[in-house]
């Protein structure tokens, strides 16, 4: 990783140690994972992928599930390499059939879904409401919003049935402070980007709906909320002077790496987080604004 030369950052303020991402530390070890089985889209790479090694690392039996077939295998094989045990699944999540054909395949080849990593989504650049155009909005509200909800109803029959399960979704952070969304029944809109902050608001509030109806049932519903993440696709398109410039408004001073988000996965998929459901956890480094 590359780490940035002593004195003060162009703001003023002291220089990050780490500010392209940087070395975070291990993922903790939750005893409790072993054995369990979980699906995790959007596994191709990023987030996804990084989360689905983290699980298998843990002991879980993981399925990923993606569209870009190289990378798919590519991770899948390289947790066999590590001693894991995966499989990947080719299939567009706004596609019902084909989602219920993966839960069909992981219920034959791996057993009962304990954990479901619903992480499949796109941002596409900002666009301003003035020139957004209907096609735009469906796009985005397909795969932002709906995925998720598709993702979620197609293995949620077996967690029902098993009075068990942990729901993971993901969101971007959000520019309000966890009290102000609380108050206000959401998140504060940011910049010109409407229908990925309607799809945002939309995953926070399906987590909540979701929790409070399958709470009864035995299953919890959370939600992650990472800032910036320099994943493959991050690293990229953004310059190197970029990077720095995204790293110095976090208060820690780096931005995210998959692991970040992975970990915060990790905790909130285990009996560590048994009392927890229906939150949103912002993995934002601190960039989280009143």
């Amino acid at each position: 990783m590359t780490h940035s030369p002593g004195g003060a950052a162009p703001d003023g303020g002291p220089a990050p140690s780490t500010p392209l991402g940087g070395p975070v530390p291990a993922h903790p070890v939750y005893p409790d994972l072993a054995g369990k089985v979980a699906v995790v889209t959007g596994g191709s790479r990023g987030i996804g992928a990084e989360t689905g090694r983290a699980l298998a690392a843990q002991g879980v039996a993981v399925c990923l599930v993606g569209r870009d077939r190289p990378a798919l295998f590519e991770v899948v094989d390289g947790i066999g390499k590590e001693g894991g045990t995966a499989i990947g699944a080719l299939a567009d999540v706004t596609d019902t059939g084909a989602l219920r054909r993966v839960a069909e395949r992981v219920a034959e080849e791996l057993g009962p879904v304990d954990i479901l990593a619903a992480f499949a989504g796109g941002r596409g650049s900002p666009v301003p409401a003035l020139e957004l155009s209907e096609e735009r909005w469906r796009q985005v509200l397909d795969t932002g919003l709906t995925a998720t909800f598709l993702t979620v109803r197609a293995f949620l029959p077996a967690m029902v049935e098993r009075f068990s399960g942990s729901v993971l979704t993901l969101t971007a952070a959000s520019p309000a402070s966890p009290a102000s969304s609380a108050s206000s029944g959401g998140p504060r809109p940011g910049g010109p980007d409407l229908a990925h902050g309607v799809a945002n608001a939309g995953l926070t509030t399906l987590t909540r709906q979701l929790a409070t109806e399958l709470g009864p049932q035995g299953i919890r519903v959370n939600c992650l909320a990472p800032s910036t993440v320099r994943t493959e696709k991050v690293a990229a398109a953004m310059s190197k002077e970029a990077q720095h410039r995204t790293a110095l408004r976090h208060p820690l001073r780096r931005m995210a790496e998959p692991a970040d988000v992975a970990s915060a996965a990790l905790f909130l998929a285990s009996d560590a987080a048994s009392y927890l459901t229906g939150i949103t956890l912002d993995v934002a480094g601190g960039r989280i604004l009143g």
